[in-house]
């Protein structure tokens, strides 16, 4: 199993809806392309920002189809889910891997409180369904706890496709704790917060999975390719400069920043998901001032 190219800025990508909440393909295909162009070197459909738990099944799939076709190859494509049941998450591993999935995110169940016993078992369960994908874990606080350090090292040298984590809790200490405790195998580990690209580089990623580089791929995408050309100080500037654009966005409720964020860029890609609603008022006037200052241009009304 090659995991090469598991690295970089990895885009959880908005899903274009049209008025009736239908998928809106042709901006689809043009987000696919932006964000490619843009320089993302991965896309993850079905993130947290993807407004995942709001389609069915088969709106996954039909999704997932436009994005891999659009794709071509020219990133990986990873499928992301978030199972509260084990079998529900096998289902979709296996559609993933059948509309040609370069692998899969899992995100720990949401709700439940489950032991680690449990969450072991539960993510194994899934990764063994498909052993030749490769298998990000998900660790994501706002479901009410977090994947401790040590469950995620056992899984990582345990199960032989569970290759990477997403760590969207913001705590760099627990992350170096994930990178010590993988550092003996070849293991993948990425923050999941757009502030924390070049801390994360610091402690040890392998780069960032980053809801802005919808809209803004140059520049995150800028940050990281700076630290890997060893210019450290550049890309400590870069992600300083970046920051206010995305911390204006927590005004915001959650997910409707990303899909804010980009009607203002002039991407046209619809309204969230209800009950989600567009933000409005100085909350959208916040985020149209700090894009400004960080493009030093006009971005659209």
């Amino acid at each position: 199993m090659d995991i090469s190219r598991i690295k970089g800025i990895i885009v959880p990508l908005l899903i274009p809806v049209n008025d009736d909440e239908t998928v809106n393909e042709p901006k689809l295909r043009e987000v696919v392309d932006r964000v490619i162009d843009g320089g993302v070197q991965g896309i993850l459909a079905f993130g947290s920002n993807s407004e995942f738990y709001m389609l069915t099944d088969d709106e996954m799939e039909t999704i997932f189809k436009i994005i891999v076709d659009e794709t071509a190859d020219r990133v990986p494509v990873f499928f992301g889910m978030g199972p509260i049941r084990t079998s529900h998450g096998v289902k979709l591993a296996k559609m993933a891997q059948r509309l040609g999935a370069f692998g899969i995110s899992v995100l720990q169940p949401m709700f439940l409180k489950p032991t680690d016993k449990e969450l072991y078992d539960h993510f194994k369960t899934i990764a063994d369904t498909v052993p030749d994908l490769p298998m990000l874990l998900y660790n994501n606080p706002r479901v009410g706890y977090k994947l401790n350090a040590e469950l995620v090292s056992n899984l990582a040298h345990d199960v032989k496709n569970i290759v990477g984590v997403k760590d969207s809790s913001g705590d760099l200490t627990y992350f170096e704790e994930v990178v010590r405790l993988t550092s003996d195998i070849e293991f993948r580990p990425f923050t999941g917060k757009d502030t924390l690209i070049f801390l994360g580089l610091c402690a040890g990623s392998y780069g960032s999975v980053c809801s802005t580089a919808n809209g803004l791929a140059e520049q995150v995408v800028d940050i990281y390719n700076k630290f890997e050309a060893g210019d450290y100080k550049g890309s400590r500037e870069a992600q300083y400069a970046f920051n206010p654009a995305r911390l204006v966005q927590n005004k915001a409720s959650f997910p409707v920043a990303t899909k804010d964020m980009a009607n203002l860029l002039g991407m046209n890609v619809g309204k969230p998901i209800l009950p989600s609603q567009p933000s409005s008022g100085d909350v959208l006037a916040g985020m149209k001032t700090e894009m400004d200052k960080l493009l030093g241009t006009k971005a659209a009304n």
